[in-house]
């Protein structure tokens, strides 16, 4: 069974106001084609009916002056009064004592000839019928009456151009009435589908603020029944939501805190062990010196954790301030140890003449905390950054950092910022897997999108994509 398709983006409200409008297309063309055959054949029949009387009479009448004053039909034929403005052909067999006689009105518009030929052949063979017929591109109706005891055979032929104009009229008022019909329906279905939508548009509100970190939406009661049935489910699952992620939550701040304290320790005793590596043998050394590589690791992984705690519990600080973005990257490059790098912005900077200057409103430690990350991921899994670059439209800044180490293969583009995610190159590198998570925490933060590209030198360009705020004085 064939299944109606839409295209991609043809939404659940224009399908319906699609429906809403085909089903009241079919329905008002079902009726108008009943409606039209209905009045046609009525007017058509009532037209043919009171037309045929009137030729009977007629025909009688014809009947009557061939047997009383033959010799005056051509005269006395013109008083005939046909239906509708119409003409009458009178024809007379031969008998003994009379030839074949042909008779029509004046002024002389039709004669046997213009008839058509089967209603002519009917009538000499002493039939009655009727038959429709295009003369000079009109419509007639043509009556033949048979009167055999006089050998008379009456044609009459009548225009039916006001029957075909009045059906002409309703052909219109029905294709008006259906397009009428077929533009309320989709203005009616537009307006259902707004009711019958914001309910869905309400639970998808909700849950993209549930996605976005609003744990604690909910939605309102209904009076209708049915929709009250998904506001409870909805409610209970953000419930059950709310609680898993805040006991996970405090789980991972739990352990974090709590690794703190034996981490530092065991930094401290790994320090006077380094202070005194000299003494031991070289084998002991080199235990010493994996000892405190994985000590260390182990303490960013812990620091990690619990930032990432602090930004899923909404406890980090936001200050925002004017910042010159120029100056700041520099600034940090330089205090952790990156000054090496080139950095090249198209920013003109905020004292220049430009319009697109490098000033924005926003929480400096967040932009220091991602370029650090950047620069330190690149450090340990691709040889270093070989530049840092800053872009804008005049309304996004782009912050990137260029490597030429092996790239992120095209599959594990779209979760290299996943926690403790980690690159088919950096399986075997030293880290705590969530240097990329916090850089995409803190980029949500700022409104914006941290995502990986190839760069020019087929290493990997790391993207920060933020909008450009509004100065604040």
């Amino acid at each position: 069974m064939n299944r109606l398709t839409f295209p991609p983006k043809f939404g659940l409200k224009q399908r319906m106001v699609l429906f809403f409008g085909l089903a009241a297309l079919a329905a008002a063309v079902a009726l108008s084609v009943v409606t039209y055959a209905s009045t046609r054949s009525y007017l058509l029949g009532q037209r043919s009916e009171v037309a045929q009387r009137q030729a009977f009479n007629n025909a009688q009448l014809m009947r009557n002056i061939v047997e009383t004053d033959g010799a005056n039909i051509a005269d006395l034929i013109t008083q005939i009064r046909t239906e509708q403005n119409g003409y009458a052909v009178v024809q007379l067999d031969a008998r003994p004592g009379r030839a074949s006689l042909f008779y029509a009105q004046e002024p002389l518009r039709f004669t046997q000839s213009n008839l058509p030929a089967e209603i002519v052949e009917l009538t000499l063979n002493n039939k009655t019928g009727r038959q429709r017929f295009q003369f000079e591109n009109r419509p007639y109706e043509a009556i033949g009456v048979a009167v055999p005891s006089v050998g008379l055979h009456y044609f009459e032929a009548f225009p039916v151009t006001d029957v075909e104009n009045t059906l002409r009229t309703i052909q219109i008022t029905l294709f008006v009435g259906v397009l009428l019909i077929t533009l309320l329906a989709g203005v009616l279905g537009f307006y259902m589908s707004k009711n019958v939508l914001q309910p869905l548009t309400r639970v998808a509100l909700a849950a993209n603020n549930i996605a976005t970190g609003g744990l604690d939406t909910r939605l309102v009661h209904e009076d209708d029944s049915d929709l009250e049935r998904l506001v409870i489910s909805f409610n209970e699952m953000a419930n059950a939501v709310q609680q898993r992620i805040e006991r996970e939550q405090r789980f991972a701040s739990d352990v974090s805190h709590e690794l703190r304290s034996p981490v530092t320790a065991l930094a401290a005793a790994a320090d006077v062990l380094v202070s005194r590596k000299s003494e031991f043998s070289e084998r002991n050394q080199q235990a010493i010196d994996i000892m405190q590589k994985q000590i260390e690791r182990f303490d960013r992984t812990v620091l990690d954790l619990l930032e990432l705690s602090r930004i899923d519990a909404r406890a980090a600080d936001h200050e925002t301030e004017n910042v010159q973005l120029n100056d700041l990257i520099a600034r940090i490059m330089h205090r952790y140890g990156f000054g090496d790098v080139p950095f090249i912005s198209t920013v003109q900077s905020s004292d220049g003449d430009t319009q697109a200057d490098d000033e924005a409103n926003l929480d400096r430690r967040r932009i220091e905390r991602i370029l650090v990350n950047l620069l330190e991921n690149a450090r340990d899994h691709a040889n270093g950054a070989i530049r840092v670059t800053l872009e804008s439209d005049g309304k996004h800044f782009t912050l990137a950092v260029h490597d030429a180490g092996p790239g992120v293969a095209a599959s594990e583009r779209e979760h290299i910022f996943d926690r403790f995610a980690r690159g088919t190159a950096s399986r075997n590198s030293k880290g705590s897997g969530l240097g990329l998570a916090i850089v995409n925490e803190h980029a949500r933060a700022l409104a914006g999108t941290a995502y990986v590209e190839q760069s020019a030198e087929g290493g990997s360009r790391f993207v920060i994509s933020f909008p450009k705020m509004e100065n604040q004085a």
